[in-house]
């Protein structure tokens, strides 16, 4: 519930519908990446690294970017919080 709160302020100052959006997509996924015991900066970076050369493999390249097909390297097995 914390974070909510905490992020209530910084969301105040989203200017456009788009920055809303982009801001809760972001969101979305660190909380993802908390919930799976994953660490949120290493997933990300992996997320955005590998999406692009998946997406042009073409095939269902989205399942391949899921918690549960990241590397060990971006697991850290506790809770952050």
């Amino acid at each position: 519930m914390k974070p909510f709160v905490m992020g209530r302020k910084n969301w105040l100052f989203a200017n456009t519908e788009g920055g809303a959006q982009s801001s809760a997509i972001v969101y979305s996924l660190i909380e993802t990446a908390r919930e799976n015991g994953l660490d949120p900066y290493c997933y990300l970076t992996w997320v955005l690294t590998d999406a692009l050369v998946l997406a042009s493999d073409g095939g269902d390249w989205s399942v391949k970017l899921l918690p549960s097909n990241a590397p060990s390297t971006c697991r850290t097995f506790s809770k952050e919080r």
